[in-house]
Order: structure tokens, then sequence, then C-alpha cells
């Protein structure tokens, strides 16, 4: 204790960095751990008996049952059709030479500006019951059912288009990594293009296809949006099962027992996913590699079929955008009925959100609580890196696996656990409830994005030179002193990326908030979803549109900012400024 008391005296011990380390504890044990805990004792402990009751309620539940084989049928049928449009769109733009590919590129990568509740609404709009391909349709077949983009199909189809995300940011970067040597020597050996394309060129992908295919998988496993949107009563998967059950009070097991079984499917997945990474190499038989040329496709035949495939794909990615621009400018009437009018258009429904504060709520509620979340994430991802990056003692290491729980869990697991746990008075929240308070889908925001945003912040204080901070402390520069003014200035950058992505992603967050929002701050994702019921009002659908829009706007800045040099761009153009 004497000990202790010196260290305190002559500053050996660091007061602020432990009490940072003591928040850190706090947050993650009440935050990460305690509500996952809690989730599974409530399930398996009954009366303070270990109790398996609710494993038979499932089994005697056919909605729950069915909702269980309908993800896993998803989600395999998922990786066969999301890897074809996948591997087909990165092909067409980056490997095989087609024509007009920088357009289509465009287009195959709008999936990466919107997503969840927003792009599924904006399919609903175009194949729904006054759908522009409905109506098209309808022409050719009077007889024809207008509901007919409803069920299994409508939502496997949304997933096939919609789940080319990481295809387009993972499998475009590996491809434009391919060495072009290794396919000249192919050439030379009088391989054909097919054989060079299937025995050389995708093997070499592999490590990266099953690394996307894991991640698809789980993305169908956990998919909300679509169900509940266009599944119709007939096919309803587990997450919009488990929302049903949460509602109920004598349910609430079941829908705990549904997002554990989620919970182990995915950390299961992610499992593999980590055996795949570490075991993929990438093998190039040449000391310099040649950067890729695009082939061109030499059957005649062929080359039009594919010129065909990947226009009429460009055509299924960009209809929903373009119907949610066009319409947005409409008016009810219009939307209702899906037939456009000269007397259509009109500017009421971008007005009305600048002037009526109903209308402007919801994205004010979003981008504080967006803007919030990413900002904290942030914080709490360089205190923990910077602990694990320079651990003093080995209990610092065991910050990382705890603050990458949350990456094992689904969406649902994650909200349930905080239901279930703050919907009375806990100690370690000052004896606060902190169910239906506007605080809690704060911290369930802030969870969810913690993995991602503390992988991408720790490499680049792996990337850091160690030397600038040694020099800093050799002329004599406090520990805060150094990370304020030497360090944060270098990683800056990687940090407002994962700030920027964060704040994107969570602008339209639905699947978390559906379960935690405030009825009276009600965020956008909602409030789209809201729009997209049959009992909605013609303003409100006009108001999903403008949503949508203005978030596709944001969303597309975001992108640049965050992965395209956009912070670089605006820095250079404000240097020359002042040069001028």
């Amino acid at each position: 204790m004497g000990k202790i008391k010196a260290k305190f005296r002559d500053g050996t011990i660091n007061i602020p960095g432990l009490l940072l380390k003591l928040l850190l504890i706090w947050f993650i044990l009440s935050f990460l751990v305690f509500p996952n805990v809690n989730l599974i004792l409530k399930v398996f402990i009954k009366d303070g008996q270990f109790s398996l009751e609710a494993i038979p309620k499932i089994m005697k539940s056919a909605r729950a049952i069915k909702s269980l084989k309908n993800s896993f049928l998803l989600a395999f049928d998922s990786i066969v059709t999301v890897n074809i449009s996948g591997i087909l769109i990165v092909l067409f733009t980056e490997y095989f030479d087609i024509k007009g590919s920088k357009l289509l590129s465009m287009g195959f990568m709008t999936t990466l500006i919107y997503g969840g509740v927003v792009l599924v609404t904006g399919y609903k709009f175009v194949y729904g019951e006054t759908g522009i391909v409905t109506k098209v349709l309808l022409q050719f077949f009077p007889d024809m059912d207008p509901q007919w983009f409803v069920g299994f199909w409508a939502v496997l189809f949304i997933m096939t288009f919609s789940g080319t995300s990481n295809h387009m940011m993972f499998l475009t970067n590996a491809i434009r990594n391919l060495d072009y040597h290794t396919i000249e020597a192919a050439k030379n050996m009088g391989a054909s293009q097919m054989s060079i394309l299937f025995k050389i060129v995708l093997p070499t992908l592999k490590p990266t296809i099953f690394a996307i295919t894991i991640l698809t998988f789980i993305a169908a496993l956990s998919t909300m949006s679509g169900p509940l949107i266009v599944g119709g009563p007939d096919f309803q998967t587990i997450n919009p099962m488990i929302k049903t059950f949460a509602d109920m009070n004598g349910s609430r097991d079941i829908a705990a027992l549904l997002a554990i079984i989620l919970g182990l499917a995915t950390s299961i997945l992610l499992f593999i996913m980590q055996k795949i990474e570490k075991k993929g190499n990438y093998i190039s038989v040449s000391k310099t590699k040649a950067r890729m040329v695009k082939q061109k496709i030499e059957n005649p035949v062929l080359n039009v079929i594919a010129h065909i495939v990947a226009y009429v794909m460009f055509v299924i990615y960009m209809l929903p955008i373009i119907n949610v621009v066009v319409f947005s400018f409409t008016d009810g009437l219009t939307i209702k009925t899906g037939q456009l009018r000269a007397d259509s258009f009109t500017l009421e429904n971008y007005a009305k959100l600048f002037r009526s504060s109903t209308a402007y709520k919801p994205y004010l509620v979003s981008i504080v609580y967006s803007l919030a979340a990413a900002l904290i994430v942030a914080v709490i991802c360089i205190a923990v890196a910077r602990i694990v990056t320079k651990a003093k003692h080995k209990w610092d290491k065991l910050y990382e696996p705890l603050i990458l729980i949350p990456w094992l869990l689904p969406s649902t697991m994650i909200a349930l656990g905080l239901m279930m746990t703050y919907d009375e008075p806990r100690i370690n929240v000052m004896n606060k409830v902190l169910v239906a308070t506007t605080v809690i889908m704060l911290i369930a925001y802030i969870i969810i994005k913690i993995p991602f945003s503390y992988r991408m912040i720790r490499a680049a204080f792996v990337g850091l030179d160690g030397n600038m901070e040694e020099a800093a402390q050799v002329m004599g520069a406090k520990p805060f002193y150094t990370m304020r003014k030497v360090i944060l200035p270098v990683i800056m950058p990687v940090v407002l990326s994962v700030i920027v992505l964060n704040f994107n992603s969570l602008l339209s967050e639905y699947d978390l908030s559906v379960f935690l929002y405030h009825p009276l701050f009600k965020p956008l994702g909602i409030v789209i979803k809201s729009a997209t019921d049959e009992t909605a009002t013609t303003d409100a659908q006009a108001m999903a549109f403008v949503y949508t829009v203005i978030l596709m706007i944001i969303s597309t800045i975001a992108l640049w900012l965050g992965r395209y040099d956009g912070i670089s761009t605006i820095k250079k153009f404000f240097a020359k400024k002042k040069k001028r």
C-alpha cells in the first residue's frame, strides 16, 4: 500500500490514464458484457434454476421454426445469387473490356450510398403494386397480380442486387492487384479466355470470394428490412420474428433464444472467415507485377451477350434510384397511383422539408444521434487502440477482445440485451431505467460501430513511426500532450474517415432503432419504413422519397470524403488558395 501511495506522490502512476481505463472498464462491462450475459441468463435461468423451457417453446411455435428455416434458406440461396451478380459486375467493370464501363461502375456502386430500409423501400416503389415495372407488365399481362413482388423471391431479388457492396469494395481491389504477367504467360501457352478466367483469375481471387461469401451469408441471415417490407405474411425471417415476439411480454424468452441462435451462427461464421483470411495467400510468379489490362471478349456472340447482361443489370441497379428521385418531385396523387402527368411535378415536398418541423425533425434526430455516436466511438477506439498498442501490463491486451464483442453479435441480440437488462434500475447506471429514454438508442449505435472503427484506428496506430513519439518524450512532453500534438495529427485522416463512414451508415439505421427509439424522437429509418405501410398517407410517402434523396446525397459526399480522398482533395484546394 505504501508503494502505491509513493507512486501517486512522485507521479509514476498516470492518474488521468488510470481514470480512463476505469471508465472504459465500466463501459465494456455495463454495455458489452453484462446485457448479453443477462440475456442468456434470462433465457436459461428460471426462478433460480437452470431451465431449457424456452427450447420447447420454440419447437412448438410454428412461426418461430418457419422463420429459422426461412432465414437459412435465404442465406444459402443468397450466397449463390449474390456471388453471381457480384462477380459479374466486377468482371464487367474491371476485367473485361465493356463499353461504358465507367458508367456501369457508377451504377453498380449505388449500393454503397444507400442500403437497408431505404434501399428496400426504393425497390418496393419500383416493383410494388403501383411501381413502374408493375405498370409496364400489366400492359402485357392484364391478368397478372399487381401484388406479385411479395414473398421469398422478392426478398431474394433485392438481396441479389443489394448485397454486392463487398464485391465492389474488396473484389475490385483484388482484381486490380492481379499480376497481368500470369495472364500473358497463359495466353502465350495457348490457353483460351475461359480457361484463363476459370483456372487462373477466379482461383487467385478465392480467399476474397470466400470472405465475401461469409459476410453475405451473415447479412442474409440477419436481414430485417427486406422480409418486413416485401416478405409478406408467408415469408418472415428470424429478425422480424424476434421483433414480433419481443413486443409480446409472454414471448420475450422466445425472442431472446432466437437472437442467441442468430448470435451463435454469426460467431461460428466469423470464426470460419478468420481462418480463411489466415490461410489465404496471393501468388505471383514474377518479381514485379504488371498492371492489369482489360480483356476484350474475343467471341463476338459472347461479347454481345456480356454487354446486354451488363446493361440489364445496370438498369436494375439504377431503376430504384431514378424512381425515388423522380417521384420526390411529384404530388401525393402521382405517388399513390404511380402515373406521371405533365402537372405532377412540384417542389412542394422539398419546401416542406425546410419549413415544417414535423418534416425535418426526423432528420435532426438522426443527424444528432449519428454524429454523437460517431464521435464517441472514435474517442473510445482511439483510447483502446492506444492502450493495446502501448500495453504496459498483460491485462491491457484484454481490452481488444472485449471491445470486439459486438462483432460476434447480431444487432437484434444487442438490442434485446439492452432492453431486457435496463428495463429496471441497475446500480451500474446509478439505479436508472434506460429503456424508453433517449440515451439507450445512442448507446446501441455506439456499440454496433465499435468493432469496425477499432480495427481501422488500431491499424493506424500500428503504422505510426515510433521515432516521433520517442523524440517528444526525450524533449519532456507529457503523454497527453504527445497524444494531442504528435499522434492525433498523424492518424487524423483515418479517424475522420471512420467518423464520416459511421455517421453515414447510422443516418438511416433501422434494425436497432425499431427496438429502442423514443416515441417522441423517431429517427429516419423508422419514418421511412412507416411510409411503406399500406396505411401510410400520401404525404408520408412523398416525404420518404425526399428523405431518401437527401440521404443519398449525404451518403455520396460521405463516401467521397471517407473512401476516395475527399478530405485530402479539400486540403489541397485550400492549400492552393493560400498560396495565391
